[in-house]
């Protein structure tokens, strides 16, 4: 579909996409927002297919002098050729719908990432992250960054505090959220889930004398983080295969908990290649696949 114009801000389509900023709005709708090009792209490109795209072309294009020379609208006929339903606002409409400072021009309503643990698909002996009660939506963003840097299979929210399609995890995951198979879960559901596949489960604490560079991270490894507060609740850390601990020569006896994700997930990372490299090809390079 084509051709509308929206151009009062009391419009309902307007008011229907602002009130996907709340999560109980999200979830009865089973949809999430994706503002901003770059995140819209990841999506596109990790298979998302967009419901309806907003867009406005005097912000898409800011830095040209006519809407017509900007890349835009490229992007604008790449998501209407699949079929999506494409509004353009004008500028006033669309900065009332966006939640952001400055925004460039986008926004899209797209089905809400996230799915069962019973539909998580992930290969043999490979490396998962676990999320155990991350209330902050920058942390779970910054943890699924650094997920799809690390070639992590799935990362699984326990007990979460905050959603997947909270616009603040899609914003701060740079749309990885699309790329990475998510879920959600309880706490027992998790660890039946990950003891029926057979995965060893990294506990991170201070409380324990073994470095995380010391430990086994190869094969079929879930490594858990929990909140920098608490850390993991006692289900998960007596759950826990072994304990590793990152050295910190500071006062702060905590990291905050996307920090401590990616340390821990980045030797797994370094494990692996070294396996890899030690027994399939010595001149192997990161760009290709390590593998679990």
């Amino acid at each position: 579909m084509t051709g509308l114009v929206i151009s009062s801000p009391a419009n309902p389509r307007i008011k229907a996409v602002v009130a996907l900023r709340n999560r109980r709005d999200r979830d009865r709708a089973g949809v999430t927002r994706v503002e901003g090009r770059e995140e819209l792209g990841l999506a596109l490109a990790a298979g998302a297919r967009p419901r309806t795209l907003f867009y406005c072309p005097e912000l898409m294009n800011a830095n040209y002098s006519t809407a017509a020379q900007g890349p835009g609208m490229d992007l604008v006929a790449q998501v209407r050729a699949l079929g999506t339903e494409t509004i353009e606002c004008t500028r006033a409409v669309f900065e009332k719908a966006s939640y952001r400072e400055g925004p460039d021009g986008f926004l899209a309503v797209i089905d809400a990432p996230g799915r069962s643990l019973t539909d998580l698909d992930v290969p043999d002996g490979s490396l998962m992250l676990i999320a155990q009660g991350i209330e902050k939506p920058g942390n779970l963003g910054a943890m699924l960054r650094t997920a799809d840097a690390a070639g992590v299979a799935a990362v699984i929210a326990a007990d979460p505090g905050t959603d997947w399609g909270n616009p603040n995890v899609i914003r701060s995951s740079k749309g990885a959220v699309f790329a990475v198979p998510v879920a959600s879960a309880t706490t027992a559901e998790t660890l039946a889930w990950l003891g029926e596949r057979g995965y060893a489960l990294v506990a991170t604490t201070p409380d324990t004398d073994l470095r995380h560079t010391d430990s086994d991270l190869t094969g079929a490894v879930a490594i858990a983080v929990g909140t920098e507060k608490y850390g993991l609740d006692e289900e998960m850390f007596d759950a826990a295969t072994v304990k590793v601990r990152i050295p910190m020569a500071g006062r702060i006896d905590s990291l905050n908990a996307a920090t401590a994700a990616a340390i821990v997930l980045f030797e797994a990372v370094r494990q692996r290649l070294s396996v890899t490299r030690t027994t399939q090809d010595p001149e192997s390079t990161w760009g290709e696949s390590w593998g679990p």
